[in-house]
This record gives structure tokens, sequence and C-alpha cells, in this order.
């Protein structure tokens, strides 16, 4: 019996589906001879794929960044996510080194696209990530051009450490000065605070007070971000203050990762004396990193001291949202355990008006919670999840099965009887004529 095979038209014409194209540009430097800026590389794209009529526009992806090998480039991760969303078919760029120098990196970013079923068009190179021997070729092309970065970065290094032999630095921002032909010139404006954070910490301020005084003056940093208790001992400890160079502290590792690491010995140092006006006097300066080294000895933790609590990671704040942490309040031998907010305890009422409680009322009130007569951690550990305090006087225990407790406190501290208030006024009284003796 002969077969019979009949074609079944389903009287609908299919009309080809264009394809989502898109393009990746990145300028780092002058080297392009074709396209010369970013702008200009926007344009080429944007006219190349509206043009082919079998195309559908999908956006061009530009960064302007000073490397290849990093990951962190805004619009380039804006373009894998579109990706990863079904919205793109076929990427454009012009080279491999304009989309990544990192051999892994690139050959990670290549799979994923392909497994979302994006082929990838490098136009220098010809190649399509799609076809049968495009991630061979990649492969090894993209480690010439790992390479290349990698000698760029030798020669790099070497200009910047021959410079550092010279006394010429490399990193020209810092607060209270400019750069200007080849030297520091000082801001009289950030100079001022300069001079002022200096002055506060010779007069007996701690770092956590002159913050305070900092952010209460509205004092923007150079580069942006926030001032913290780290970047005030960071300008106390700069020598360029005083007018030298400490040049070569940190080095890259590799021109991959960019990982920074501070020199220990591991590279020659170089000190210029004198390298530029000073913002503050050596005197004043030398005084700053003695009253340093002093308060470091004097405030190294107690190693016997455990760096665990019942209470750590437990507590939140109801009005600012950090977590409390553990502090030794009062003078000894009057000395006790409180659990204030982090953020009210480094920048003050201002900040976050909440009040710190004293650790024994924390014990008392778990115990009631739980149940007990007396506060057992273990107990405690395994049936609390968290805390949060209410307002300034309620706390909310909860529960590892979802259970919430609401208690009220009050600071035992409040209901001294007369002869308590008398017993604090002699020891605050006592305190204080120390100190101006000491004086």
């Amino acid at each position: 019996m002969e077969k019979t095979i009949r074609r079944i038209d389903t009287g609908k014409s299919i009309i080809p589906k264009k394809k989502r194209v898109a393009a990746y540009a990145r300028v780092s430097s002058g080297k392009d001879a074709m396209l010369h800026s970013l702008s200009e590389q926007v344009s080429y794209y944007s006219g190349l794929i509206r043009q082919n009529p079998g195309w559908q526009y999908a956006g061009v992806f530009a960064d302007e960044a000073m490397t290849g090998t990093k990951e962190n480039r805004a619009e380039f991760q804006r373009l894998l996510a579109d990706c990863r969303e079904g919205k793109i078919d076929l990427i454009l760029t012009k080279s491999i080194s304009r989309f990544a120098r990192n051999t892994v990196n690139l050959l990670e970013t290549v799979r994923e696209l392909k497994a979302l079923g994006v082929d990838i068009h490098f136009e220098r190179e010809r190649i399509h990530t799609m076809s049968g021997d495009g991630e061979l070729m990649l492969s090894i092309l993209a480690s010439f051009a790992q390479e290349e970065s990698r000698s760029v970065s030798d020669n790099c290094k070497w200009r910047i450490r021959n410079n550092f032999k010279q006394g010429i630095p490399c990193c020209n921002q810092i607060f209270g000065f400019d750069w200007v032909d080849g030297r520091y010139k000082i801001v009289p404006g950030e100079a001022e605070i300069v001079r002022m954070i200096f002055d506060l910490y010779l007069h007996g301020l701690g770092r956590g007070l002159i913050l305070r005084k900092v952010l209460a003056l509205n004092i923007a940093p150079r580069l942006g971000g926030q001032w913290t208790e780290g970047s005030i001992v960071r300008m106390l400890t700069n020598e360029k203050y005083c007018g030298d160079l400490l040049l070569q502290k940190t080095f890259v590792v590799d021109p991959i990762t960019k990982r920074k690491l501070t020199n220990n010995g591991e590279l020659k140092r170089y000190y210029v004396r004198d390298a530029h006006e000073a913002i503050v006097s050596r005197e004043d300066f030398e005084r700053v990193q003695e009253m340093l080294r002093i308060n470091r000895r004097k405030y190294i933790p107690n190693p016997q001291a455990p760096e665990y609590y019942p209470f750590t990671g437990k507590i939140e704040c109801g009005i600012c949202g950090a977590m409390y942490r553990r502090k030794i309040t009062g003078a000894a031998p009057y000395t006790k355990p409180v659990w204030i907010c982090q953020i009210y305890n480094r920048l003050g009422k201002q900040a976050c008006a909440s009040k710190q409680i004293p650790e024994n009322i924390l014990e008392r009130l778990s115990a009631e919670v739980l149940g007990m007569e007396t506060f057992d951690p273990n107990a405690f550990e395994r049936q609390i999840d968290s805390m949060r305090t209410i307002g300034r006087d309620q706390l909310v225990f909860v529960f590892k099965d979802g259970r919430q407790v609401i208690k009220p406190w009050e600071n035992d501290s409040r209901k001294w009887s007369d002869e308590q208030k008398e017993q604090a006024r002699r020891r605050s009284y006592a305190q204080w004529e120390r100190r101006n003796t000491h004086e």
C-alpha cells in the first residue's frame, strides 16, 4: 500500500518576527579611531539598528569607565537585566576589550546569555557567540585582551612608582586641598574645618563628639557620602595636613580583581617633608599623633571580656532602626552595663531620641516574659527571636513561634531615695574635684 503525505495549510500567513537588538558601548580613553566619543558611539549604534528592517531597536547601553575589568558598570548591569527579562535577542558591541577584559567574567556572561538565547556580535573580531566555534575563539581572544590589560596596568604602576621616587603623589583628592599644577593648594573654607577638627581633638574631644560637631554644621565631604568616626581619624592621622607626603601607603594586588592592600613593607615607601603648604602646624600634628597613641593604649579592649552577650543582635531601636549595643557607664566603682542605640550613642539625641536600658532591667523583663524567677540566658536564646523598643519606655519581645509580648519598663534609678540621691551627689562632686585637682 502506497503511503500519501498531505500538507495541511493553516491559512495563516507567517510574518517573520523582528529581532530585538541592543548595543553596548564603553569609553575609557581616546584610543578609538572610529568613534571618538561616547555620544558618537550611541548615535552610530542607534542608526545602525534602526536602519535594518529586520531589527527592532532595544536600546544602546553606554558606560564611561576607566576599565573594563570591573563588573560594577551601571549600564552593563542594566543591559544584563533586560536580557534576563527576555527583552533582547542580539547585542552589538565593538570588540571583546570594550565588553570585558576579564576572561572568566566574559565567558560566564556569554554562557549565561547563550542559555537565555541572546547572541553577542563582536564587530572587530567578527564573532557571534551563538556560532559553533564562538566560545573557543572568545576564550583565546579574551585571554589576549586580559594580558593587554595587565600590560597596561604594569606600565601605569611603573610610572606611578617612578613618580613616588621623585616625591610626586598620584592621589589628588583630599578634603582641604585642591590639586593645581602638580601641587596641593589649600582650599580656605575646607582648611578652616580641618583646623577646627584638630583643635577640638587637642582640647580633649573624642572622635565621636567631633563627628557630632561636624554633622551639626552640615559640612559636605569632598567626595560625597557621609562623615564617620573613621573619616575623622583618617584626617587626624593624615600627614598631608602638616605639609608632608607619605607615598605608596597602599598597592593594587593585580589589575583584574583591583584588590587594594595596605603597604606593610611589601613595597618601598617614600616620605617627603615640606612638600606643600601646611594647614596645621607640625607641632600640633605631632601632638595629635601622640594623643592618639596614648588613647589607643588606654582603650585597648579587655581580652578577658566576652564578645557575645545574650542580648547581642537582639534589640532593635523602634525610633531609628539601629541595633542596640552593650556599654559600660559610670566611673569605678559605680560602673554598670547598659544597652544603648548605636545611633544615639554615636550622634546623640538629635539623631535618635531613644533611651538606654540598664542590663539588669532587660534581664528582669526577660525573666518575666519567660515565666521564670531569674534570667536564664539559655532559655532566652531558645525562645526569644528578637526585641524592639516602642517609644522610650516599652519593649516588644518576639518569640520564635511568632508570639509577641509588650512590656513597659522604667529605670529603677529614677526611684532613688533621698539618701541614694545624696550619695550620688557626693560621688559626682568627688569626681569633679578629682578632675579639677588633676588639671
